[in-house]
């Protein structure tokens, strides 16, 4: 449970100018930005955009979900569906087609907003716009429950948010018999030019805390490798699920600091202990050089080098779900 017990739903809470203090590495200086630029390796190149068209893409209607019994349907990049507790809970909804900066999707959307049953909550894990994406947020109601890193709340709502609930590393808060958790990230926050870790960064467990078993799902947001993960698992054991990103990390000298890559992935799985893995930050935006569906490869290799059984592999198309 989070440091001095759960906080309270929505409270107003006053938090330090900047959280730079929490970075893992600092952040890259004008001579790194110019390498990239002369580099120009930040798009992959022609032969790794070919593997567009076999992409895992299969949307399908989403599942019951029984009592007792967690689901979780990839949307997506980061964002997930995730049904435990009898809530419904997005993670980093973006149901947009584009972000700044950013080329088209190059999947759609795995679950039309359409078909969304009632949102019970969303977690975000940082403001970055392909985590926290403004258009897809007000297609919500603003009185949907908003757990949110710490310093992000007045971004909220001033968008007309009446439920935001922030929290620093370790606190939790509990809304209808689920907890959740906000726990370290190895990242960073920027919006614009003048707001860089003016907000906190992290992942989030939720807990179905009604259940003789509690079942935990672990999203761990945007991150890269690092000590947190052990400590995690030390603060948190029996995580059932942990999504964890794959995607993003190359040329590795730019964003090793703060994206995981496939192998990083794996091992960051074993350091918090969860049962399953479902990789995740792959197949969706082209962000950084990597051939689009080398992710899938690594992560598969990783696994099985592990000698982790493939059934606790949950490689996920985008659209389709998985219980437990």
């Amino acid at each position: 449970m989070g440091i001095g017990g759960p906080r309270r739903l929505g409270e107003h809470r006053s938090w330090p100018r900047s959280f730079a203090d929490r970075l893992t590495t600092p952040l890259p200086g004008l001579r790194a930005y110019a390498k990239l630029a002369r580099g120009g390796a930040f798009r992959p190149g022609p032969d790794g955009l070919r593997g567009i068209p076999d992409l895992p893409y299969e949307p399908a209607p989403l599942p019951d979900v029984a009592p007792g019994t967690a689901c979780v349907t990839w949307a997506g990049h980061a964002s997930w569906v995730v049904r435990t507790g009898g809530l419904t809970v997005l993670t980093d909804p973006v149901w947009s087609r584009r972000i700044i900066a950013t080329p088209a999707r190059m999947t759609p959307v795995g679950v039309r907003w359409e078909e969304l049953p009632p949102v019970d909550a969303v977690v975000i894990s940082h403001n970055h716009y392909d985590h926290l994406d403004a258009p897809t947020l007000r297609r919500l109601p603003r009185h949907t429950p908003l757990f949110v890193p710490a310093g992000l709340a007045r971004w909220c709502r001033r968008r007309g948010f009446t439920r935001v609930t922030e929290l620093d590393w370790w606190e939790s808060a509990e809304l209808g018999g689920v907890r959740f958790d906000f726990v370290p990230a190895h990242h960073w926050s920027k919006r614009t030019l003048i707001d860089t870790c003016r907000s906190l960064w992290g992942g989030w467990i939720l807990t179905d805390t009604q259940s003789a078993e509690p079942r935990k799902t672990y999203f761990a947001g945007d991150t890269g490798y690092g000590h947190w993960f052990a400590e995690i698992g030390r603060c948190h054991p029996g995580i059932d699920l942990a999504l964890l990103p794959i995607g993003a990390y190359a040329p590795r000298w730019w964003l090793g600091d703060v994206h995981t890559d496939p192998e990083e992935a794996v091992q960051a799985c074993l350091d918090v202990g969860a049962r399953r893995m479902a990789p995740m930050h792959w197949a969706t935006f082209v962000l950084s050089a990597e051939p689009v569906t080398e992710p899938l490869h690594r992560v598969r290799a990783a696994w099985a080098r592990a000698g982790l059984a493939r059934e606790d592999l949950w490689d996920l198309s985008i659209g389709a779900s998985r219980s437990w």
